[in-house]
Formats: C-alpha cells, sequence, structure tokens
C-alpha cells in the first residue's frame, strides 16, 4: 500500500468532530439549563417525575390530580433539577469542603460549599453544567428531593396527590415512569466522572432499573442532541438505544 492510499485510509477515518470523553464545553449552570430550554426541550416539555407540561416560559401545567402543601409558588414553574444530586460530586472537591482563599464575601466572610466550588474550580462547573444529569422537575418536587438519594419506600403514599413521587426519611422514591431516565444518569455519570462513585446498594439499584425500565426513543433522541451541543456522549444510553434499535 502506497503512501497516497495510507494517507487517504487516514483521512477517511478520522472524523471531523471528535467527541471528548466528559462535558468540557458549558461551564455554566446557567447557560446549561437555557440551552436545554432552547435547543433540547422546545418540543417536548414534560417534567421528569410528574410528567407534567410547562411552556416556553417555564411555567407548569400540574397534571389533575397533582398537590402540593409546599414550596407552593415554586409549583408553579420548572427549575433543572441534578438528578446525581451536585453535593454528591461536588464534596469530592477540596473547595466544597473546606473553603478557598478566594471565597470571601464582600463583607470579608470567608464561605465554602457549592458556591466556592462553583467560583473557583472550572473542573467543577463542567461537572455542574453537565447537561445529561439535567432534567426539569416542578420547583415544588425539586425543592423537596433537595439532595436525598433514591430507593424504595415502604410507604405508598405519594407526596404529590397523583404525581406517584414519594420522600421520606431523607431518601426518595420516583415514579416508574422516571425510574430508567434516572438509572442511566447515575450509570452515565459514575462511567464518566472519576469523581464520582455510587455505593454498591445505589449501584445495584440504578443496575436493576436500567434493566427493568429500557430506554425510549425520547430518550435516545435527547441523549444525541445533547452531545452535539455539549461535546461528549453519553456511552450509557446510547448502547442501550443501539440495542433497541433506536439509532
Amino acid at each position: 500500500m502506497n503512501l497516497l492510499r495510507i494517507t487517504l485510509l487516514l483521512t477517511i477515518s478520522i472524523p471531523f468532530f471528535v467527541l471528548s470523553a466528559t462535558n468540557q464545553t458549558i461551564d455554566s449552570f446557567n447557560k446549561a439549563k437555557k440551552i436545554l430550554e432552547r435547543n433540547v426541550y422546545q418540543d417536548h416539555r414534560i417534567t421528569l417525575y410528574c410528567n407534567a407540561e410547562f411552556d416556553s416560559k417555564k411555567k407548569v401545567i400540574p397534571p389533575k390530580g397533582f398537590h402540593t402543601d409546599k414550596y407552593v409558588k415554586r409549583a408553579k414553574k420548572i427549575e433543572w433539577e441534578h438528578v446525581v444530586p451536585a453535593e454528591n460530586f461536588g464534596r469530592t472537591f477540596e473547595e466544597w469542603r473546606n473553603g478557598d482563599k478566594q471565597c470571601v464575601s464582600s463583607k470579608g466572610k470567608s464561605f465554602k460549599g457549592r458556591k466556592c466550588a462553583e467560583k473557583v474550580n472550572k473542573e467543577y462547573r463542567y461537572m455542574q453544567a453537565d447537561m445529561f444529569n439535567l432534567y426539569p422537575a416542578i420547583g415544588a418536587v425539586n425543592a423537596l428531593r433537595s439532595n436525598y438519594n433514591f430507593t424504595m419506600l415502604p410507604s405508598e403514599k405519594s407526596d404529590f396527590g397523583s404525581c406517584n413521587m414519594k420522600i421520606e426519611n431523607r431518601k426518595a422514591e420516583p415514579p416508574e415512569s422516571a425510574r430508567g431516565r434516572i438509572s442511566r444518569t447515575y450509570l452515565y455519570m459514575e462511567d464518566t466522572y472519576s469523581r464520582y462513585k455510587m455505593s454498591k446498594s445505589q449501584r445495584q439499584l440504578m443496575n436493576a432499573w436500567d434493566r427493568m425500565y429500557p430506554v425510549t426513543e425520547w430518550e435516545c433522541q435527547r441523549s444525541r442532541v445533547i452531545a452535539k451541543l455539549q461535546g461528549n456522549s453519553n456511552d450509557v444510553v446510547q448502547s442501550r438505544c443501539e440495542n433497541n434499535k433506536y439509532l
């Protein structure tokens, strides 16, 4: 094989756009939310947990029978939920745990936590803004879920009326319709970011939900669009989509 043929083959085999392993494009949580609103969910304005519709101004049209006694004002609009809570990976950063010399308020008071990690550490900002981990949720549901991990709860009572989202003892059980997407988000975050590791029990649950609740065509479409916008792929979702012939 001559040099010209080798050069041509190499040129053809190398893609014009090479995906990175992690999010290396969007380092702003606010920017990520705007991109999701305008470029990913513009034709699919449905929340993760309650399948509630929302409009271009983020106003929620709650499903029939939805109810909440808490965070009533936040129930009127959607918010962008970190499925894997920011604290779960944020506490691996020194700035989150102990602060930094740059994390001083205008009044001279030192601070730490999410605000400090966001201010100082670009790696944290990339993880926080990863759109594969962000889903629309009714504000009140997002508020009450907080940073609680998911599990199966003994109680059969929903905290939101017809939306079968349960929260108890700092744990949350999502509706069946959300479990597949949640599981593959957790698996993606662990697979993509070495900083984040699930507990053994959490990984077992996510693997079980991944098997029990197969990928949907919309989930595959969402993943493809985000990959183009963000510059890295969700290999967990992509492999399920290939197996289900959605790609």
